[in-house]
C-alpha cells in the first residue's frame, strides 16, 4: 500500500512541475510547441491524479487518519513540489509505526 501511494506521490508530483514549466513556456515565454506539450501533460496529470487520490485515500483509511491529515495528503497533488514533501513525511511516519508496533498497543 505504501509502495504505491509513493510511486504515485512521485508521478503526481513530477506532472504537476512539468505542467507549472510548460504553462511558463506556453503563456510567458510564447515557446513554440508548448501548447501540446501543456495538454498532454495536463491530460496525464488530470488522470494519474485521480489514482493518486484512490492510493492516498486508501493509505490514509487503512493507517487511521484525522479528517485533516487525510485532506492535506490528498490536496498535496495539487500543489507544486508538495507531494514530494508530503510524501516524505508519511513514509518515515509509517515506517516507523510498522517496524516499532509496540506503543500503539501499549496505549490500548
Amino acid at each position: 500500500m505504501l509502495t504505491r501511494y509513493r510511486v504515485m506521490a512521485y508521478v503526481t508530483g513530477v506532472l504537476l512541475v512539468l505542467l507549472c514549466l510548460s504553462m511558463i513556456a506556453k503563456y510567458g515565454l510564447d515557446v513554440n510547441g508548448a501548447d501540446s506539450f501543456t495538454r498532454v501533460v495536463a491530460i496525464a496529470h488530470g488522470w494519474l491524479y485521480v489514482v493518486y487520490l484512490v492510493f492516498a485515500f486508501d493509505l490514509g483509511s487503512k493507517a487511521k487518519w484525522p479528517v485533516g491529515k487525510q485532506l492535506w495528503v490528498l490536496l498535496a497533488g495539487t500543489i507544486p513540489t508538495a507531494a514530494f514533501f508530503v510524501e516524505r513525511r508519511i513514509s518515515h511516519e509509517l515506517e516507523a509505526r510498522v517496524a516499532d508496533p509496540a506503543p500503539a498497543a501499549a496505549k490500548a
